[in-house]
Order: structure tokens, then C-alpha cells, then sequence
């Protein structure tokens, strides 16, 4: 039995609480990922995992034996790195989950980059504005725009998320030009479901620092930022979008920024993993770059900058 395989398919079994997920973000047969579990109990001579229906729970013996091969594996990938000889490289596959815009214009145009420095990291990118469940789904990371409100995630800051207000020049001749919030009276919104509260979002403005929401009524509503922004190039009402989804469009003129000087507050955008996961050398180079791409990324960057 290979020992060090043994504990890095323990460790994926547990993280991912599934089999299934486990064999398919290793590569594995589901068959060899139990055959090699059940041999690992059976040369500890402990239960590792209770199984049930629904889920997989460590036993005590089970919970030590992961945090010590947690430990372990790390200490091994800074063995390897230490020693510029051995050529240890970052190899592997990896799962990552990102919303649409940054996967579509941060990440992808920026993949022939990755690859030519780690061509031996195979990466599986979902792009979605539905948040994943990170641990049930056997996500290794996820970029995400907004708020951490799990206390198991790790957030690596990458950057602010910033937004404007924006309309068509047809639909501010039909509607007029707001100069105040007390002008958008009469105004309609196209609206964005948010991916965290399922809810409309209603237009929110920085006001001498303070936030304050304005409810409009809603000619259309999508969940996919794509679609959103399609509803407000058609003119279909006043939207808030982010600023590099909106920017071609307002330098070739078929979108106008609309209240300037009160835009919508900014969000972080951070990279998340759970907190007591492994970290793989591939795991960890993905990181490095993505907070490197992002660090000097033009379409990140705010107005002023």
C-alpha cells in the first residue's frame, strides 16, 4: 500500500464527503478510492469513517488521523520545495468556481499564461453566479465578489469589485437624465437577482458615505450578470453592473454612466478555501498567480485609478 497516497485520498474522501467527488477530482476509479480507504482502516486496525445514507462522518480516531495527515502533507510539499534540485513541480487537477464576468475576462484570457508556467496543472473552471457549496461539491477554490460570511472559508483578498449606474442613450431620451436621486421619481430598473439572498436587487447609492437604496419599479429580472447586461443595452431601464462588464460599452457609447457621482459601494473580491483543507503545490501556485493577475488588472482597477 502506498502510504502517501492512501493519506491524500483520506484527506480528498473527507473534504469532498463523498467517494464519488473524491475519485472524480483525483482521477480514480470510485472502486479504487474504497478498496484503498478500507485497506488504510485495515492497516491502522481503526474505523476511519462512519458511513451512512446521506453522509460520511469521521470517527475520533478518524478526525486525529486527518489533522496529523494534513500536517504531514504539508510538511512534505515544503521538503520537496525546499530543494531546487529535486525539480518538484506543481502538478495535478484542480477545480475552481468563479462568476461569469471574472472568469470570462480575468481568468480565460489569462489561461495560455498559466499553462505555459505550470503546464502539468489541469485546471476545471465552472463559471457560474450561483454560489457553490465549496465542500460538498469538491471545489479546491472559488473567486467570489462580496461579503465572507463562512467562518470555515479562507479569503485571500484579490481586489474591490466596483459598480456603476448605467442606461441606454435611447432610454434617458425617453426618460430623462437624472441629476439627483429625487429625480429617478418616474424612472424603471432592470434588476439583478442576488446569488446570496435570491432577492431583487433594488439601485443603492454611496451618499456622503452612507448607502442608500432607491426601489424603482422592474421592466425585467435575471440571475446571470450576461443576461442583465443584455437587458440594459436593449434600454429596458436603469441598471447597476460592474464596472469591466460595462466598460467597452460606455467608451463606444451605447451605455451612459448615469449619477456619477454617487455610485454604488464597491465590493471585495476575494479567493476562498476552506480553512483546514490540504494545500497542493498546485493548489497554492494557482493562488499566487491569481492574486498576481489580479493585482495589476487593468479592468480592476477603479475610475480614478
Amino acid at each position: 500500500m502506498d502510504r502517501l497516497q492512501a493519506m491524500e485520498v483520506f484527506i480528498r474522501v473527507v473534504d469532498t464527503n463523498s467517494f464519488t467527488k473524491a475519485a472524480h477530482t483525483l482521477n480514480l476509479p470510485r472502486a479504487s478510492v474504497t478498496n484503498i480507504i478500507q485497506n488504510l482502516e485495515a492497516y491502522l486496525k481503526v474505523r476511519l469513517l462512519q458511513r451512512t445514507t446521506r453522509r460520511l462522518n469521521l470517527t475520533a480516531d478518524g478526525a486525529s488521523y486527518y489533522e496529523r495527515c494534513v500536517r504531514v502533507l504539508a510538511e512534505i510539499d515544503e521538503i520537496e520545495g525546499a530543494f531546487s534540485a529535486t525539480k518538484i513541480v506543481p502538478r495535478g487537477k484542480l477545480r475552481i468556481e468563479t462568476s461569469g464576468p471574472v472568469g470570462k475576462l480575468i481568468l480565460v484570457p489569462a489561461l495560455d499564461d498559466f499553462h505555459a508556467r505550470y503546464p502539468d496543472i489541469e485546471l476545471t473552471i465552472g463559471m457560474s453566479d450561483r454560489r457553490v457549496d465549496i465542500i460538498e461539491d469538491g471545489v479546491d477554490c472559488a473567486i467570489r465578489v462580496g461579503s465572507l460570511v463562512d467562518s470555515n472559508m479562507v479569503g485571500r483578498r484579490l481586489s474591490d469589485f466596483h459598480f456603476l449606474t448605467a442606461a441606454t442613450p435611447g432610454y434617458l431620451q425617453r426618460h430623462g437624465v437624472p441629476a439627483s436621486l429625487q429625480e429617478l421619481d418616474g424612472h424603471v430598473a432592470a434588476k439583478y437577482i442576488s446569488a446570496r439572498t435570491s432577492r431583487p436587487m433594488e439601485l443603492r447609492f454611496l451618499v456622503d458615505g452612507k448607502e442608500v437604496e432607491v426601489k424603482l419599479p422592474a421592466s425585467f429580472t435575471v440571475n446571470d450578470a450576461e443576461a442583465h447586461l443584455a437587458m440594459g443595452l436593449k434600454g429596458l431601464g436603469l441598471f447597476q453592473i460592474g464596472r469591466m462588464l460595462a466598460l467597452p460599452y460606455l467608451e463606444s457609447g451605447e451605455l451612459v454612466e448615469v449619477l456619477p457621482q454617487w455610485k454604488p459601494a464597491k465590493m471585495e473580491t476575494s479567493l476562498v478555501y476552506p480553512q483546514d483543507r490540504h494545500q497542493s503545490l498546485a493548489l497554492r501556485a494557482f493562488i499566487q498567480w491569481t492574486m498576481d493577475l489580479c493585482a495589476a488588472h487593468p479592468l480592476l482597477a477603479g475610475p480614478s485609478e
